[in-house]
């Protein structure tokens, strides 16, 4: 960096982005496919469209930052030697494997770059819905009650109240999670986890399903900065799955089958019993700069943490954190400057901005 002597950027704050992009169903399935398996149809489903990346070029660039592109793919590691940015905007799910998300982080952090988000072992933990499940109950978070099944094993452990959700073990953007995604008896969990190890070619995590309200957290900052959202209610219009699953099908979908509600209509007692569970699980796990955290609420009153997303996804009019955002008066230029300031304040990078 050219940097003064109070640490200043004596130029225009040069951002690199880092990516994964949408390749097509047929290139992906061949990348994908290592045997006669068929390639899952979601098996794109965690990475950006374009108009995603370009849009956060466009907000960055809204505030004379100077934006590079760089897509996470085997000529990362060379464009990053070349051409070192300021910081990284890191929205890169990793090519393969479970640690995946940790790629580009690590190499990220090998080069000594900065970058916004979470680090390459909180990625890590997050991405393992089992793992991370067993971190957070430690500090007394409720979590439905889970096994992981492999495929080599294909019975539940201890006694488990039915009807259970399959899910693979380590995706987001609900992967692997379909509309028919529940498992009323052991039969069916069979046939379920079957079908989805060989479509996946992972663990699948089996959860006992929650009954109840959906809600979504998005969170930003850090330390004394962290700024909780108020609750967004995932609400269902359209019935047809009675176990109200947020499938990968009902997202592609949303308008069709179910209504944001923020901030949701809710006591104000449970408001803060869920942001301030959110909070400290954000907190727990080292998140850093922002994430999403989902819950289900009890016919009971209840409150269970389904799984935690430290690199939600950011497409505009589709994400969940920048509806989130958008609700509470956060247009989406602005959402991407306060994650980028958050990490330029947690680095320690002062900028002048145009």
């Amino acid at each position: 960096m050219d940097d003064n002597e109070s640490g200043e950027l004596s130029r225009l704050l040069h951002v690199g982005i880092t990516f994964n992009l949408k390749k097509g169903k047929r290139e992906e399935r061949n990348r994908l496919s290592a045997g006669p398996e068929p390639a899952a149809p979601d098996a794109e489903a965690e990475y950006d469209d374009i108009s995603t990346v370009m849009a956060i070029k466009e907000a960055l660039e809204s505030r004379n930052c100077r934006v590079t592109l760089l897509e996470a793919d085997e000529g990362l590691p060379l464009k990053l030697a070349e051409d070192k940015p300021d910081i990284v905007f890191n929205i890169a799910e990793g090519i393969q494997g479970r640690g995946r998300e940790a790629q580009v982080p690590a190499l990220l952090d090998f080069y000594r770059i900065p970058y916004t988000g979470s680090d390459e072992t909180t990625l890590c933990i997050s991405l393992d819905k089992a793992l991370t499940k067993r971190f957070v109950s430690t500090y007394g978070i409720r979590t439905p009650k889970y096994d992981v099944i492999s495929g080599k094993q294909y019975r539940l452990a201890g006694r488990f109240h039915f009807p259970v959700i399959v899910k693979p073990n380590a995706e987001g953007s609900s992967k692997g999670i379909s509309d028919a995604a529940v498992a009323k008896n052991r039969k069916e969990l069979q046939e379920l986890v079957s079908k989805n190890i060989n479509l996946y070619r992972q663990d699948m995590l089996v959860e006992e399903y929650i009954s109840g309200r959906e809600f979504t957290v998005g969170i930003f900052g850090n330390g004394e900065d962290i700024h909780v959202f108020p609750p967004m209610e995932i609400r269902w219009i359209n019935n047809g799955n009675r176990f109200n699953i947020y499938s990968y099908n009902v997202k592609q979908n949303y308008k069709e089958f179910v209504l944001y509600e923020c901030p949701a209509d809710i006591g104000k007692d449970t408001e803060t019993e869920i942001k301030c569970t959110a909070k400290k699980i954000y907190e727990v796990l080292s998140c850093r700069d922002f994430a999403r955290v989902d819950f289900r609420l009890s016919p009971e009153g209840k409150l269970y943490f389904l799984e935690i997303n430290p690199l939600p996804g950011l497409a505009p009019g589709y994400s969940d954190f920048p509806m989130i955002a958008e609700f509470n008066g956060m247009d989406y230029n602005s959402l991407i400057w306060n994650v980028l300031e958050s990490a330029l304040k947690r680095y320690g990078i002062k900028y002048s901005v145009g």
